[in-house]
């Protein structure tokens, strides 16, 4: 019987689901929130003896050098093209942020997504930040990680 991951980005935990079937018939909903906007994931391997020793990030899960590379070098193209007149401009800034973050690699989340989508369309920055402030705030969890962060995995397994 298989077991499928399933990312929650509302949690933004990873979830293990049986499977009495090969194929899932359907999607499951969130143990936790209930959402049921799941996206399946690939599951880890399992490692033993030494390699399973490695830790999970390198560098304390600071950005690796090739991550900050090409960061850098997306930072220095869009600084090439810019003048004062354009860190004026809500929507040069706002698609500034958004290579800046697809750069990095990292998942954005939605409503940093809907941030971005809604300055880059002309809409005022002070409305919006207080608006979707403090939905950022709480994405970002308490611990400033949150959802920006690598998805927590759950160690349960749920029936699907």
């Amino acid at each position: 019987m298989p077991i499928f991951e399933y990312l929650c980005p509302a949690c933004n935990r990873i979830y293990s689901f049986l499977s009495l079937a090969p194929t899932p018939a359907r999607q499951p909903a969130c143990p936790k929130c209930g959402a049921t906007n799941l996206t399946r994931v690939p599951s880890a391997f399992a490692v033993t003896g030494r390699a399973k020793e490695k830790p999970d990030k390198p560098n304390g899960g600071q950005p690796d050098e090739a991550a900050l590379s090409r960061m850098e070098s997306e930072v220095m193209r869009m600084a090439d093209g810019l003048d004062e007149k354009d860190a004026e401009n809500p929507r040069v800034m706002a698609q500034m942020m958004r290579r800046i973050a697809e750069a990095s690699g990292e998942p954005m989340t939605p409503t940093m997504t809907e941030m971005f989508r809604r300055l880059e369309a002309g809409e005022d920055p002070d409305a919006l930040e207080e608006e979707l402030g403090p939905q950022l705030e709480a994405e970002a969890g308490e611990d400033g990680e949150g959802a920006l962060g690598a998805p927590t995995h759950d160690d349960g397994l749920y029936g699907m």
